[in-house]
């Protein structure tokens, strides 16, 4: 097996093909380098630096590289970003997609993984998410991501190849330090900077219907999720070989919650700081907690997270303090 990672520069991507790399696969990187980094590609993985976009450089990759399965995780994923350009986020996300999918058909690939997101659920009023909660996105990404499963088993069904949809939850923590999240987007690296610069962490809102007031939400190691890319890519193959075309969507959490305020607690713990949060207004939109069910991914792959909240903060601090943000980082 050989499978193309597409995004296999990024923050996540990066991690996936470290992870295909352990367990003897076989690895090729497509990368537009937008947001990712040629020196997260390891040493002897061959890196294509060009767009889902672009039909030509698809069919090239995927014939000389000889290509048996495709790992998608190319594409835009700031929240914020996708309410003001919507036009943008659906060309990247779903057209990019569509031309990628017409490419794997066109060149016989048989096994797609789509790498999704929680945002597809919105705010769910239940206390754990499972696959079957309804899908009600809030933004133009959390859209993106449902019309790309769509997509994705749409196509699997016509043109006979096994696909899976893993839906994301809250991604920290790194596996190395070179591989650690360096953008100011999510709320561990958020925290980080504004201890580095001397502020209080911020909690939106301290008055919603949990134990203490803030958001909870279930966070999964990076490491835990690119192992689950692994297993995953491995049953899809499985199919494949089986000359049969199945699909799977499933939830990648822990089935934990952590509040807001008690990551901010440990984040203060871990880094010797001893900074008060300051508390703001709610931000729209936010739902009071979001934690997956996580039993539909043990039962199908055999597979469970292995790592707590306290390893993925230990192992974002290491790398926090390799990388540092640039200065000026936007917070959302």
């Amino acid at each position: 097996m050989t499978f193309l990672i597409t995004g296999g520069a990024g923050y996540i991507g990066s991690h996936v093909v470290r992870a295909m790399q352990l367990a003897g696969e076989r690895v090729v990187v497509l990368d537009d380098l937008s947001t990712g980094d040629a020196r997260r590609v390891p040493e002897g993985v061959p890196l294509v630096v060009g767009s889902v976009l672009d039909r030509l450089v698809l069919d090239e990759t995927l014939r000389r590289h000889h290509i048996t399965g495709v790992v998608h995780l190319a594409g835009k994923k700031q929240v914020g970003e996708s309410v003001e350009k919507p036009l943008f986020y659906y060309h990247e996300n779903v057209q990019g997609l569509t031309v990628l999918l017409q490419a794997v058909a066109d060149a016989g690939v048989k096994n797609f993984l789509f790498s999704s997101s929680a945002s597809v659920y919105g705010m769910p009023d239940v206390d754990f998410v499972t696959e079957e909660t309804p899908c009600k996105p809030l933004s133009p990404y959390g859209e993106t991501k449902l019309a790309g499963e769509w997509l994705v088993r749409a196509a699997g069904r016509a043109h006979g190849i096994s696909t899976a949809c893993l839906r994301y939850f809250n991604v920290a923590g790194a596996a190395t330090p070179e591989l650690a999240d360096t953008g100011v987007f999510n709320l561990v690296p958020m925290v980080f900077e504004r201890l580095d610069a001397g502020e209080a962490p911020r909690i939106f809102g301290d008055d919603y219907p949990t134990p203490d007031g803030t958001c909870v939400r279930d966070y999964i190691h990076v490491e835990d999720l690119a192992d689950a890319h692994v297993v995953a890519a491995r049953k899809l193959a499985e199919w494949a070989a089986e000359g049969t075309a199945r699909d799977l969507t499933v939830n990648i959490g822990r089935g934990e919650g952590a509040s807001v305020r008690e990551m901010v607690d440990l984040i203060n713990e871990i880094t010797g700081h001893t900074v008060e949060p300051l508390v703001t207004p709610r931000r729209p939109g936010d739902p009071a907690r979001v934690v997956a069910s996580a039993g539909l991914i043990e039962r199908e792959l055999g597979w469970k997270a292995r790592h707590d909240v306290r390893a993925m903060i230990d192992s974002a601090w290491a790398g926090w303090g390799m990388h540092r943000a640039p200065a000026g980082a936007e917070i959302i």
